[in-house]
């Protein structure tokens, strides 16, 4: 499993298939993950308006905590994200569920393949007092500069 310069489907694909079945990503593509979804993050306006045209579908969702087979559910029940399907998630992606990372990694895999279509606000979930809470704040932080 390469990851290049952009993100694909069968990429995608690959990540919710690897990630059904207990298995992880190489850390240089985790980082390269965490690295183009800060870019993305850091490009869109802190509140982002999104309008649907006649045509398109939007699927607003929150709260997964954790859930990684609940969000597969998610795009099961509703469709997966594409050209004609936005996305925008209202935050608590982690937390509860023992698949926070996968999910967070999934929803940026996402933002990536569509960054105009996919939306991720912050939930207190995503904040920082609970970043060092649930143990996700190291000593160390490579993406804060």
């Amino acid at each position: 499993m390469h990851l290049g310069d952009e993100m694909t489907l069968d990429y995608i694909k690959d990540m919710i298939e690897r990630f059904k079945n207990g298995k992880k990503l190489h850390k240089k593509y985790v980082y390269q993950l965490v690295l183009k979804a800060k870019e993305l993050f850091y490009k869109e306006p802190t509140m982002v308006e999104v309008g649907i045209e006649s045509g398109r579908k939007l699927t607003v969702c929150g709260d997964t905590h954790g859930q990684y087979f609940d969000l597969l559910e998610i795009f099961d029940k509703n469709g997966y994200p594409s050209d004609t399907h936005a996305y925008l998630f209202n935050g608590d992606f982690v937390d509860r569920g023992s698949w926070s990372t996968e999910i967070a990694l999934l929803l940026y895999a996402y933002k990536w393949m569509y960054p105009s279509w996919f939306f991720l606000n912050r939930g207190n979930h995503e904040a920082d007092q609970m970043n060092k809470v649930y143990g996700f704040e190291g000593k160390s932080n490579p993406l804060s500069s």
